[in-house]
């Protein structure tokens, strides 16, 4: 893999990680709404926001917004 792959993929990481954090916030939206923040899927989803947005805070640290 060539310099211009690895930024292509490293770019389509990044945005795949931006959409994920979208889509699990959403999810997690609608879990409120129906009063199922204490359900174990909705403690997952929040494991899944707290890490996308720990890699999107690592990815600013090094420039990649």
């Amino acid at each position: 893999m060539d310099k211009q792959e690895r930024l292509a993929a490293y770019e389509r990481m990044h945005q795949n990680v931006i959409d994920r954090l979208q889509t699990t916030t959403d999810k997690m939206d609608e879990f409120k709404i129906q009063g199922k923040v204490k359900s174990v899927t909705y403690k997952q989803l929040m494991a899944d926001k707290l890490t996308f947005q720990k890699m999107i805070s690592m990815y600013e640290i090094y420039g990649i917004e």
